[in-house]
């Protein structure tokens, strides 16, 4: 038999109520747990010398299980009286000075400041099942009629879903009457509502208001314990409604998780916090493969060690979606630990998590099964940040050191506005004196992402067969890796770098060992005004290189902005390489369509295009010449020649012990546009 309603409307309608407990007769009906779930918090803010009121009472059992542990002085009301006739029948004897009054809460009859606590479990989310006017109408209604029957210090206990709409409502009354506001969320009534099929996945709060004269200019006191049992102070509502947001969010996701698989559909994410932290403390990927049989299902968590997270495999959806099937299981859950917070070791990180990955597992895993904890290596790895500063252009930044595969030690810029992206990198070496402590040196061979060394062989492509020369113009420095390479390995090479932003050529020379000198000069300019007053003023470069990041990279293409790829931009390159020089371009688009238009505009633009797709990188560099004898077998030869060239030299100078660059792939996968 259905006894669950029509339209959520129909729960503030006295009809549908008597109805309602018509159909269920003498079964107690209890959405949001029973006394057992709910007493820890109703015994701490409700005392048994109180004078309750329950409002929307319905036959539920909470009021007579509070008479029984001695609560007295308990009146009940309810609009049906259809419900308040079946509870006077079944209480009257055994507990004879409880009371049932058939009342509407919207209308209360009581004297003002009668009670000393009201309890309301369910009948606020009844009577305001949307924001609409007339529902708002309603809650005035009973907050101004709870408020008035309650006594200075009285408390107003509320037992809630809190929608988004009936928290605003709460929290919006209680700032104008002066009350205290305080959230607390109840686990043990979710897990029975959970394991009754009653609830579903949702949390459910206990809200506690307490009465106080108005103050005028008195600024209104919020708390809340949504974990633990550590109550915290909120600064603002919104403060307030975006922490219970998120919870409400996460609780439905872990419910999904729960109930069935994401395999096919992506994977999900989450953030942990810790209840008195402003930052995620861990972020959590989980990704399904096609689930087995239930009896048979197994899941893990994968640790990612701090420094690492960045990595290809852990950075990416598709490098998680390698790691998903190479370990082996059927849903993964790969963590991930954020900075600026402390993790002992291992041990201790899989003891915090424990609980909170167990609550990911999927159906057919038992509650009390030990889920194995998998990472690379034995520790948590180390993080150290040595410098924060601020860029007018890019927002806050860290300069942070991390250890790495191998125990190599490296140094990052992060933009904290996109903490998954390494901005710049450089490997340190540690050099030992005999005065005072060992040095940190940047290796100048080291190029940190695999797409630095294909915008190498782009320089090399460049160089002056007979002299070695090369005039090479870089717009977007970053650390200034690249230009530090190409200033070892290239004898010959003259440099000039264009950053637009002065931050970033300080962090390059403070931290990244940018040296500038007669073969390289850094200009803090517009990168797009640098080029075409270069070309207007006829100056020559043999290579032009474009490594610049988007600032809003939500466009589907992060890598360079869209304006350095507009047609007098592009002419300004052509005109400065002539048709002898080349053009390197970064390219970083994840979208199909948008990554075809950039690639028509650039054959539109120079004679001749080829590019070169990164494996494991989203990057794509692109070789643009204005040689128009530059067919397949040509350009394929002079990118072999120029990337063997680029072994040799960094050999010799000893950049790189081994090859950099794998010629034979480089020009097997080289595509003739």
């Amino acid at each position: 038999m259905n006894l669950l309603p029509k339209t959520k409307q129909d729960f503030s309608r006295k009809e549908y109520w008597n109805s309602f407990f018509k159909k269920r007769g003498a079964r107690a009906f209890e959405w949001y747990g029973e006394y057992p779930e709910l007493c820890g918090l109703l015994h701490k803010y409700i005392k048994s010398k109180d004078v309750i009121l329950i409002v929307g009472c319905g036959n539920s059992t909470l009021s007579s299980d509070l008479y029984d542990v001695g609560y007295r002085q308990i009146t009940n009301i309810d609009i049906s009286h259809v419900v308040i006739k079946q509870m006077q029948e079944s209480q009257g004897k055994d507990r004879p000075e409880m009371v049932y009054k058939q009342m509407d809460a919207l209308d209360m009859k009581f004297d003002d400041g009668q009670f000393s606590a009201v309890l309301d479990k369910g009948t606020l989310d009844a009577l305001m099942p949307d924001d609409s006017d007339e529902s708002k109408s309603r809650i005035d209604k009973l907050l101004n009629e709870v408020d008035r029957v309650l006594r200075i210090g009285g408390r107003y206990v509320c037992v809630s879903l809190l929608q988004e709409h009936i928290l605003e409502k709460l929290l919006e009354f209680s700032e104008r009457v002066g009350w205290m506001f305080r959230v607390c969320r109840c686990v043990e009534a979710e897990q029975k509502t959970e394991q009754n099929g009653d609830g579903g996945s949702f949390p459910v709060f206990v809200v506690v208001c307490t009465k106080f004269k108005k103050l005028p200019n008195s600024s209104q006191v919020l708390e809340m314990c949504l974990t633990g049992e550590n109550m915290q102070r909120v600064k603002s509502s919104q403060d307030l409604m975006d922490a219970v947001k998120s919870l409400q969010e996460s609780i439905m996701i872990v419910g999904r998780l729960r109930q069935g698989t994401v395999a096919g559909h992506g994977e999900i994410s989450l953030d942990l916090h810790r209840p008195e932290e402003d930052t995620p403390r861990y972020t959590i990927h989980v990704l399904d493969q096609p689930f087995a049989k239930e009896s048979s299902r197994r899941f893990a968590a994968f640790i990612v060690p701090q420094g690492r997270e960045t990595e290809w495999v852990f950075a990416t959806p598709e490098g998680r979606n390698t790691l998903l099937k190479s370990a082996g299981f059927d849903r993964l859950a790969i963590v991930s630990l954020h900075r600026d917070h402390k993790y002992p070791d291992l041990f201790a990180v899989e003891d915090e998590l424990g609980d909170s990955i167990l609550q990911l597992a999927p159906r057919g895993i038992a509650k009390n099964t030990e889920i194995p904890f998998l990472s690379v290596g034995s520790d948590v790895g180390k993080r150290e940040v040595c410098f924060r500063g601020h860029s007018e252009l890019s927002g806050d930044f860290v300069i942070e050191e991390v250890e790495g595969d191998g125990g190599h030690l490296f140094r990052r810029l992060i933009f904290l506005n996109n903490q998954g992206i390494v901005q710049s990198e450089a490997r340190l070496k540690i050099l030992k004196s005999r005065k005072g402590k060992p040095r940190k040196v940047v290796e100048v061979g080291y190029l940190a992402s695999e797409y630095l060394t294909f915008m190498v062989v782009g320089v090399s492509l460049g160089m002056t067969k007979t002299t070695g020369e090369c005039q090479v113009l870089i717009i977007g420095l970053g650390g200034g890796g690249l230009c530090s390479f190409l200033q070892h390995c290239f004898q010959k090479i003259k440099i000039t770098a264009v950053d637009i932003d002065p931050a970033m050529l300080e962090v390059a020379a403070n931290y990244f060992d940018l040296h500038q000198d007669e073969r390289l000069a850094v200009y803090i300019r517009d990168g797009v005004q640098f080029m075409q007053q270069a070309a207007e003023k006829g100056t020559k470069y043999n290579v032009v290189l474009f490594d610049v990041d988007s600032k809003n990279p939500s466009l589907g293409m992060s890598c360079p902005p869209e304006q350095f790829l507009e047609s007098t931009v592009l002419h300004a390159v052509k005109t400065c390489i002539g048709d002898d020089g080349f053009f390197v371009l970064n390219l970083v688009c994840r979208n199909t369509d948008l990554r075809q238009h950039v690639l028509g505009v650039l054959k539109k633009a120079f004679v001749s295009v080829s590019a070169f797709k990164l494996e494991q990188e989203v990057s794509e560099i692109i070789f643009c010449s204005g040689h128009e004898g530059l067919g397949d077998a040509e350009w394929r030869a002079s990118i072999s020649e120029a990337a063997k060239l680029v072994n040799s030299l960094a050999r010799k100078k000893n950049l790189q012990v081994d090859n950099m660059v794998d010629v034979t792939n480089l020009v097997e996968s080289l595509r003739i546009l």
